[in-house]
């Protein structure tokens, strides 16, 4: 049986673009605080390789979670 990659798992409930920016670390620590809600995530890194001043890293979540996560956001950027 083929597995299905994380982006592909249910094409009734594809990912919606929650979060981005050109600090990585932000985005790995808002996913932390998506998985101890059981949120689940996937991160996309759009930088280049060689200058990390371009492009950025998105954080994907789940259509259907989007408001959940959106609080969890809020709350994470209000704190800051």
């Amino acid at each position: 049986m083929t597995q299905l990659h994380p982006l592909n798992e249910d094409p009734q409930d594809p990912w919606t673009l929650l979060y981005s920016t050109d600090k990585g670390y932000r985005v790995e620590i808002l996913k932390a605080l998506l998985e101890e809600e059981e949120i689940p995530s996937v991160i996309l890194n759009k930088q280049d390789s060689s200058y990390l001043v371009f492009g950025e890293v998105q954080l994907l979540v789940r259509r259907s979670d989007i408001l959940k996560s959106e609080q969890v956001l809020n709350n994470f950027l209000k704190d800051e």
